[in-house]
């Protein structure tokens, strides 16, 4: 997490650096107005920076994944990067109407208007002559946008919904990016922030076209073909295993990919549950319905059937250097763990003496996935605890603490609801335990 706020701030304020060196009389504005034309530029450009820079994450690229700790941070940070836009989006069309409100109210008088005068620089001419469509076309994308955003913070807008209309923000973008290139303020092109505006709005529009084209993500997907589906109704869960295509060039333990089997549907992220063995090429993931789409999946999969498959993305690899790793997987959150046993059962010395407990909480009960839960645990060395929440209780980090006295050597690696890793978090770092660098959080949620 600490990565991505330092991405997020460290955005936020090299574009304020840049445009303070480009508006050095900022704050010696005279008037009110003249205070309000610097505020929209200023407003206008982090809009436009967090926009462009969040459009490009949505293209999974492969190079911020190990500085930020894996896609699922990536993630992270492009959601606050557009509520970032949306913050500052709101701030520019408010610095705008503002005064025309303030006008009619009686607060100000309305100032007069100095004489233009005439422009000898063709372009700046070409431009200025653009900015009744720019205004126009920029305040509906605005108000789309802001709708858009918004519909993709809601949890209840269903995933359907979110993948058909959230992809329109690529076309409000294009006519924002238009908005911008005419409307800023012209000398801004020739100082440092015009240079960075300029790859930002052509990096943004090359990526809202890949977007648009849904080309996101083309060279890391392979097809692969449907070889098992085994059902655990007490856990609601759904193991698929797959034979992989040449194209996949396979994975580490605890990585995800993101699975389409209906193009109307769209892709989605499901977490590896096998170690890679490039003989037999096999891969398998395991699902839960927890929506309309995983709870359809017993009934829409068939044996046979191709997939596309992209990826892999994360970096919940398992890798340090502690003597002591404590894992815990809370409902669906145990996948990653199964596929490093998997790993470890394949290559002992993949453990490098590490001693391992892993812990599985679950509100639901089925005896055969929990067999082939211990089963996987005996093959890889791991101590298994599992916790069934209506006969054992919750699981806290009082219980973990017991049966790992050597906790405080220990890495932590969680993956499951977000609401028990902050409260485990907040337990542990309670006690003392260096939370901030040895608990590890796979943060699964793509919107």
């Amino acid at each position: 997490m600490r990565s991505i706020k330092l991405a997020l701030w460290g955005i936020l304020v090299l574009l304020s650096l840049l445009w303070l060196a480009a508006e050095p009389d900022v704050f010696q504005s005279e008037n009110l107005f003249a205070l309000r034309a610097a505020m929209i530029q200023y407003s206008g450009v982090l809009a436009i920076g967090a926009m462009s820079i969040a459009l490009v994450l949505a293209l999974r690229p492969g190079w911020p994944e190990t500085w930020l700790g894996g896609l699922d941070k990536m993630y992270r940070l492009h959601k606050w990067l557009g509520i970032s836009a949306l913050v500052f989006s709101l701030a520019h069309w408010l610095w705008f109407e503002g005064a025309g409100w303030a006008i009619e109210l009686g607060l100000v008088a309305r100032p007069e208007r100095p004489e233009r005068p005439p422009l000898e620089n063709p372009v700046q001419e070409f431009l200025v002559g653009l900015r009744d469509p720019a205004e126009g076309l920029g305040e509906w994308a605005f108000y789309i946008s802001v709708l858009l955003i918004v519909l993709a913070l809601v949890s209840r807008f269903s995933y359907w919904w979110f993948f058909k209309t959230h992809r329109l923000l690529a076309v409000t973008y294009l006519v924002l990016a238009f908005h911008t290139v005419v409307l800023a303020e012209f000398g801004y092109w020739t100082q440092p922030l015009g240079v960075v505006l300029a790859v930002l709005l052509v990096s943004g529009t090359v990526a809202a076209v890949i977007v648009l084209l849904r080309r996101v993500g083309i060279s890391r997907q392979a097809l692969g073909k449907i070889t098992t589906l085994t059902a655990y109704p007490g856990v609601r869960a759904l193991e698929i295993g797959m034979a992989m295509e040449p194209g996949w060039c396979g994975h580490e333990p605890g990585q995800f990919a993101f699975v389409t089997s209906d193009k109307g549907e769209g892709a989605h992220p499901f977490t590896i549950a096998s170690a890679w063995n490039a003989t037999d090429r096999s891969i398998t993931f395991i699902t839960k319905a927890l929506g309309d789409y995983t709870s359809r999946l017993p009934d829409t999969l068939a044996v046979g059937q191709e997939v596309r498959v992209e990826g892999p993305y994360g970096r919940f690899t398992f890798d340090d250097g502690c003597p002591r790793q404590i894992w815990i997987g809370g409902g669906i959150g145990i996948t990653p763990f199964i596929a490093r046993m998997k790993y470890l059962a394949a290559q002992p010395d993949g453990r490098a003496g590490q001693a391992i407990d892993l812990f599985h909480s679950s509100s639901e009960l089925d005896e055969e996935a929990f067999a082939r839960l211990t089963a996987d645990a005996a093959a890889a060395g791991v101590r298994l605890h599992i916790l069934v929440d209506a006969r054992d209780g919750l699981l806290t980090g009082e219980r973990i603490r017991a049966a790992v006295p050597d906790w405080r050597e220990a890495s932590i690696w969680f993956c499951g609801p977000v609401g028990f890793a902050d409260a485990l978090k907040r337990d542990f770092a309670g006690q003392g335990f260096d939370a901030k660098k040895r608990f590890h959080q796979e943060l699964f949620s793509m919107r």
